[in-house]
């Protein structure tokens, strides 16, 4: 650097400098890395190099021979030129992509600050509950609002027993992990949800009853964090319920522009008409690939990140049939079997979702030994996607599907 700020042209030599502070300043913050940036340091520094040692054997003739001093000249003239062809013009080319990568971070930053914006609009000096369902869209959803306002949001995570195995404490380690910097409230509401799903067989029925029972235990929740500060004469309205809602969510439930109701989300079509919460989505208008950019530019663990979807209803649209206890427990073990081989055979980040479901009202027959059995059939629905919008069956090997 220090040979290009003395031979190089004035604007050359603050390009150059630009380089090094992106490289070194805000590439190593936000994880970019151009390849051809550090190139340019590296052959910059090799080129210092080499122009230092031949001005130290230039220096050295002089003093020994003063009189053949000029011929000595010629040949620093011809590494310049080299320097310039070979430095100075790659340099100028990566000084142009490192803008725009500026530009990139700058629009991000923007973006961020533009989400802020509106939900201090939106929330004002009340309080909100975020419903964390453990996935990637409410943890990025929490994020985003306590950024705005900080402690006045309490995360509310409901066990309602529909979950896969192990994963309510799961989700209560991540919290921690992700330093979301919120209060987290876990809420027991699985007989609640079990008994309201009682002789119920129709999937959009299921959803419908799901969502208005995450209502109905989010509104007590809001009942008993107002009851705990009721004494506090600062303490403001907890009004907002905040939801990890995408694009995709809306256009499914029948909310896009000539949209199909496709399916009831819990958290769209799903609400009932008499919700005393006023919803703040901060990720309405995204689809799950961005949310996922979002969470990472936010700093969320990379396993809250990179997590396959859950449905909020859980497993229990994933039996086809009655939800009972029994069922659950074994479509439990069935789920916790394929995630274990999927991840023991680094699928995680190949298949987008995988949904284990239960034909509870059907039977098969089957041999074991020398018995017959009639068990139900489980399926597996592997898919890949990028948006949540579109999706395609997941070429999973032979010798996975064999294990």
């Amino acid at each position: 650097l220090n040979v290009l700020l003395r031979c190089a042209r004035p604007e050359i030599a603050r390009a150059c400098e630009q380089i090094h502070a992106v490289v070194h300043g805000l590439c190593s913050r936000v994880k970019l890395r151009p390849p051809e940036a550090q190139d340019i340091v590296r052959l910059v520094d090799e080129c210092a190099a080499v122009e230092r040692a031949e001005r130290r054997r230039v220096a050295d003739v002089q003093n020994e021979h003063p009189a053949r001093a000029h011929e000595q000249v010629q040949p620093v003239q011809h590494l310049r030129q080299l320097l310039r062809r070979q430095i100075v013009k790659p340099v100028e080319r990566t000084v142009g992509r490192v803008d725009r990568a500026v530009k990139v971070e700058l629009r991000r930053l923007l973006a961020q600050q533009q989400r802020r914006h509106r939900i201090r609009g939106q929330v004002g000096d009340a309080r909100a509950i975020c419903g964390l369902s453990g996935g990637v869209d409410s943890a990025v959803a929490a994020a985003l609002v306590q950024r705005a306002i900080g402690d006045r949001l309490t995360c509310v995570y409901v066990d309602h027993g529909l979950m896969r195995e192990g994963e309510s404490a799961e989700i209560e380690k991540a919290f921690g992990e992700a330093h979301v910097g919120a209060r987290l409230v876990m809420v027991d509401a699985r007989e609640d949800f079990l008994s309201a799903l009682a002789g119920v067989t129709d999937p959009e029925a299921k959803r419908k009853i799901i969502g208005e029972r995450f209502i109905r235990t989010f509104e007590k929740a809001q009942a008993d964090i107002v009851l705990e500060s009721a004494e506090d004469p600062h303490a403001t309205d907890v009004r907002f319920l905040v939801q990890g809602t995408l694009y995709p969510d809306v256009v499914e439930s029948g909310g896009g522009d000539g949209a199909a109701n496709i399916k009831s989300h819990h958290n769209v079509g799903g609400l009932p008409d008499d919700i005393e919460f006023e919803l703040c989505e901060p990720l309405r208008e995204l689809f799950k690939d961005e949310v996922r950019a979002v969470g990472a530019e936010l700093g969320l663990p990379d396993g809250i990140v990179h997590r396959q979807p859950f449905p909020g209803p859980g497993l229990g649209i994933r039996i086809i049939g009655e939800v009972t206890q029994e069922r659950l427990d074994l479509l439990r073990r069935a789920d916790a079997i394929v995630r274990a081989e999927l991840t023991a055979a680094g699928l995680d980040r190949h298949i987008w979702q995988c949904p284990v479901v239960l034909l509870a009202d059907v039977r098969s027959v089957g041999v074991q030994g020398d018995g017959r059995t009639y068990g139900h059939p489980v399926v597996l629905r592997p898919v890949t996607s990028e948006d949540a919008m579109t999706a395609d069956w997941a070429r999973i090997p032979s010798e996975v599907l064999s294990r």
